[in-house]
């Protein structure tokens, strides 16, 4: 069944403090996880519409996303599943005709406050940042109250258009993102 995503996301912070604010708040840590995914095209390609499969070391989901309003916190559609096996379901996805067309590489460290996720992203290439997500538009726009974040500072872009539109880094020209293995190591706890 489609849902709909109420997320938003705050660019270029400071992972300390905004961790640091966090626990301040009562937020519960959710722990920290490395995750890859592959994304795949439609066929025929829909640059609103994409196959992720990720896992996180201990849920391996395969999620269609569809970006209806980039303007709108809930302006991305989603259909996900959970399956058992993150290098089978790409064997599943690749005999279906889905060929990846890049491998992506990011540490998240997950937070609950007052019942909406917050995870931090850490990924290759661009500063770190958070995405907000609850389960109505309200519900976000309460938590960035609290958190004392302006409204202006949000933005709804999807991660290939974080990279493109801010950054100036085209994502769809990266086969493979991935940290480098000694970066890796001596930042994050894994």
């Amino acid at each position: 069944m489609e849902s709909i995503e109420y997320e938003c996301t705050v660019l270029d912070i400071d992972s300390q403090d905004f961790i640091s604010k966090l626990i301040s708040l009562g937020a519960k840590n959710k722990g920290e996880f490395f995750q890859r995914r592959y994304v795949y095209d439609f066929n025929p390609v829909n640059k609103n519409k994409w196959i992720r499969l990720r896992t996180n070391g201990t849920k391996t989901t395969i999620c269609i996303k569809e970006i209806k309003n980039r303007e709108l916190i809930g302006g991305t559609s989603e259909i996900e599943v959970e399956v058992g096996d993150f290098d089978k379901a790409n064997e599943v996805l690749e005999a279906l005709g889905y060929h990846h067309r890049n491998y992506q590489e990011n540490v998240r460290r997950s937070f609950e406050l007052n019942g909406v996720s917050i995870d931090i992203d850490s990924w290759p290439l661009i500063p770190d940042y958070v995405e907000i997500e609850g389960s109505s538009e309200s519900e976000v726009l309460d938590t960035l109250k609290l958190l004392g974040i302006e409204e202006d500072r949000i933005t709804t872009l999807d991660v290939e258009s974080i990279y493109n539109d801010v950054y100036g880094i085209d994502l769809l020209a990266i086969k493979e993102l991935k940290f480098d293995e000694a970066l890796l190591e001596s930042n994050y706890t894994l």
